[in-house]
């Protein structure tokens, strides 16, 4: 295994479970999601950002990019028309607001070169019509240069040990870290924006991975007091590598106060036309057009969470909206090529295998007695009940459907000599028992 998949500590995990019980995919369907990245309020972080990261390198380095004719806004109308675009084909993931971008202004308070009310507007239309389908991140706080938490203007130095995209972490703490995450979420806070987790702009976190999973957690604990905070830095874009959420830091299974954050992997590069609109869309290596292949198909046939990345600069390709184009023929294939899937956000993502790993499950006369530290919706399990009889979950009955297509919360179905059930679980303790 990679070491980035062992840099963090995993901690406390249950009881190994009997043989032949088996918590599978939330309703029998592989999640997919979408992590959109770089995106905030009006700014067009890339005109802004550029030069920044020119600025931080040696000669410039590979920053030669023509920033000035870039658009500095991505306008609100694209925003719209992306958010309805989500909800008619039920896409999901997450969606960033960077908190105060390329130093532009923040968003809790002002962005120089828009009103007050434009701003105002912007924030509610995220509210009104991108939350209901996406997550909210922030990605750290200005996406460029490192902010002086002390007085709220940028550090003095420029070098790449300075931009929060590269080596600032390197060698600091857990509390430093937190604090830093924690400066970003409050600024969406005050923006009266919820957020159960981050996403880390570039390389944020390199030499130091895992203090910032233990950092996550008390970031997002502290500013939001969520019960299950979550992150998204890694990705394998290709391999045999899992890439199924990490559980980690988990402590207090035993207790009413469980501890834990999961970190959110994705599944292939960012093949929309990337950050900076510099490469052509490749649609046909998420999934090609006659449906047989590509690292989307790859990943969902062995049963993982397929999580796609892409940045939102990318998606509005300076008003040519490639990205966005080369997005909906991503979701048109998907849709065509499988049914067995569900669109999910990354905190459902993150809830459900949470509590997939951290269920503590018995069998007890042909039923499960199950020890949850964390409540999910759509738990579905499989597990060995020969003969004949129903299944109650705590007395209930739950209906008996003949299809995996047919299972939603509350019904379960016989597979040969195992019942498959799905069902909201609560946390605690609950019962499902073997009728007749």
């Amino acid at each position: 295994m990679a070491p980035l998949a062992l840099a963090q500590e995993a901690g406390e995990r249950p009881a190994p479970r009997p043989a032949g019980v088996e918590v599978l995919n939330p309703r029998e369907r592989v999640p997919l999601s979408w992590i959109i990245d770089d995106s905030t309020c009006l700014v067009n972080l890339n005109r802004f950002s550029i030069p920044q990261f020119a600025a931080s390198t040696p000669g410039g380095g590979t920053y030669t990019h023509d920033w000035r004719s870039m658009p500095y806004e991505i306008p609100d109308e694209f925003v719209l028309r992306f958010a309805q675009w989500s909800q008619r084909e039920g896409v999901k993931g997450k969606y960033s607001i960077v908190p105060f971008p390329a130093l532009v202004g923040r968003v809790d308070r002002e962005l120089p070169g828009w009103t007050p009310k434009q701003l105002a507007d912007s924030l509610a239309l995220v509210r009104k019509e991108i939350v209901p389908q996406w997550d909210i991140h922030p990605e750290m706080i200005t996406h460029t240069r490192i902010l002086d938490l002390k007085t709220g203007y940028a550090v003095e130095q420029r070098g790449r040990e300075w931009m929060e995209n590269w080596d600032w972490c390197k060698g600091r703490g857990v509390d430093e870290i937190a604090a830093y995450i924690a400066y970003g979420l409050q600024i969406l806070k005050n923006a009266d924006l919820l957020c159960e987790g981050f996403t880390t702009p570039g390389g944020f976190g390199a030499g130091a991975l895992p203090e910032l999973s233990k950092a996550a957690f008390l970031a997002v604990r502290e500013v939001y007091q969520t019960e299950l905070p979550h992150y998204f830095r890694n990705l394998f874009a290709k391999g045999e590598e899992s890439v199924a959420p990490r559980v980690e830091n988990v402590s207090g299974l035993a207790g009413d106060d469980p501890k834990a954050v999961v970190s959110i992997y994705a599944c292939t590069g960012d093949w929309t036309g990337g950050w900076d609109c510099r490469q052509e869309p490749e649609v046909d290596l998420f999934i090609t057009p006659d449906l047989s292949s590509g690292r989307m198909v790859e990943v969902i046939e062995r049963g993982e969470p397929a999580v796609l990345l892409c940045h939102w600069t990318g998606i509005y390709f300076n008003g040519r909206e490639l990205g966005f184009q080369a997005m909906q023929e991503v979701v048109r294939r998907l849709h065509a090529r499988f049914k067995q899937v569900r669109w999910m956000t990354l905190s459902e993502i993150a809830r459900y295998w949470a509590a997939k790993e951290l269920s503590a499950i018995e069998v007890v006369d042909g039923g499960l007695t199950i020890q949850a530290p964390y409540a999910c919706p759509d738990f579905t399990v499989r597990w060995p009940m020969p003969g004949g009889g129903g299944v109650a979950l705590g007395g209930a009955p739950l209906r008996e459907v003949s299809t995996w297509q047919s299972m939603e919360p509350g019904t379960w179905r016989r597979d040969g000599e195992h019942a498959v059930a799905c069902f909201a679980l609560a946390k605690g303790v609950q019962a499902l028992t073997k009728l007749g």
